[in-house]
């Protein structure tokens, strides 16, 4: 494995996965649920932020990797899913909205999975549609991770909820999108 810069980034956004979850369950005498929320919240946007970056770099510095082009995509999905995981628990989101997004990463991943093995993975290429399902998730997270009224007027809650449903709604279209691709080189 070469340790580049965009490698690097992607490891350190695995592991701000477990700080950030750590963060928002600290206990109230260490920090106020406000305070871990937000902290929470800024810790994923780090990790959110170094996503951007890492692909940027990886073609700007041409040190684009295999490893690199693995763990990306498995880093983004992990800390998705563990957002999601802690929004259930903390009863901030239906676990039918995590439950769509989490069904449909797992079978895409298995999708492209068996497309790479048949030599389709060119088929099934990020769709534009992926990246704003993505986007929104990237914007419904942190909200719901601080889940209170910002600057006195911004209703947190509500606005990562509606960023929430867009996403799980792109989910399901791109996911009968990848599907429908799928059918056509030989499911």
């Amino acid at each position: 494995m070469k340790l580049t810069i965009p490698n690097i980034l992607t490891f350190i956004r695995v592991l701000l996965i477990p700080l950030f979850v750590a963060v928002i369950y600290f206990p109230d005498p260490w920090m106020h649920a406000s305070d871990s929320g937000l902290l929470a919240a800024v810790i994923f946007i780090v990790a959110a932020i170094t996503d951007a970056f890492d692909g940027f770099l990886a073609r700007k510095l041409n040190q684009s990797t295999a490893f690199g082009a693995f763990l990306d995509p498995v880093a983004d999905k992990l800390m998705v899913m563990a957002a999601l995981i802690v929004l259930v628990d903390l009863q901030r989101i239906s676990s039918v909205l995590a439950l769509i997004i989490i069904g449909r990463e797992i079978t895409i991943s298995a999708l492209r999975e068996w497309m790479a093995q048949i030599g389709k993975s060119a088929n099934i290429a990020v769709s534009t549609l992926g990246k704003v399902k993505t986007s929104a998730q990237m914007v419904a997270i942190p909200f719901l991770l601080y889940n209170q009224v910002l600057f006195n007027f911004i209703p947190c809650h509500l606005i990562g909820t509606l960023c929430l449903v867009m996403a799980a709604l792109l989910t399901l279209i791109s996911m009968f999108y990848y599907l429908r691709v799928a059918v056509k080189v030989g499911f």
